[in-house]
């Protein structure tokens, strides 16, 4: 199995990128944030999950080791496939994401990862016990039910979910407040 790969980018779109290792080109899917850190001809280290079906073989790519383990963390929800489980870690910070399993927050997950409310539920209950000690960071909680919040009034303003989710994602950290970070998430929307 591939764990680990470290190469120049010969190639990326918003989805994966081509990583030249010996001169052999992989193809990884990575997550968007991931793929903002990458520039053609740049050299990228990458921790990877090898997933084989029995009509291929796909290598995931992350950062870091703590992007990895979360997303093998989520391969094992059943119904979470490697597909879902890229998805969801490249909706919602690791941390936010974390953070709204332990408290059991169905809605945040539901809004702002973008997933159904039965998978929703279905990640909380298999995976609550597994991050009981996860301490969660003071005032996450009001971090996210305010995005819950955005998300809400942007779509009040006739945006779809996808669109207020993709445009809080791309709000600076250091925006502080609800009715700043929605002014942020519009100006986002008005440049697309």
């Amino acid at each position: 199995m591939i764990a680990y790969l470290k190469g120049e980018i010969i190639y990326s779109n918003d989805k994966f990128l081509i990583l030249n290792t010996g001169n052999v080109g992989y193809k990884v899917s990575v997550t968007p944030e991931t793929i903002l850190l990458c520039e053609e001809g740049k050299q990228i280290a990458l921790f990877i999950y090898t997933a084989v079906r029995e009509n291929s073989i796909d290598l995931f790519g992350f950062i870091n080791k703590e992007e990895l383990s979360f997303f093998e963390l989520l391969l094992d929800v059943s119904g979470i496939g490697p597909r879902s489980a890229l998805s969801i870690i490249g909706l919602a910070p690791i941390e936010t994401v974390k953070s709204a399993i332990a408290t059991g927050d169905v809605a945040y997950l539901n809004k702002v990862s973008g997933i159904g409310r039965k998978t929703a539920e279905k990640i909380i209950i298999e995976l609550r016990d597994k991050l009981q000690n996860y301490k969660i960071i003071d005032g996450t909680s009001s971090t996210l039910r305010e995005d819950g919040d955005i998300i809400e009034a942007l779509k009040s303003l006739g945006y779809s979910q996808n669109e207020a989710r993709d445009a809080l994602k791309q709000v600076p950290p250091s925006t502080e407040g609800t009715n700043a970070r929605i002014k942020e998430a519009l100006k986002v929307l008005s440049n697309h």
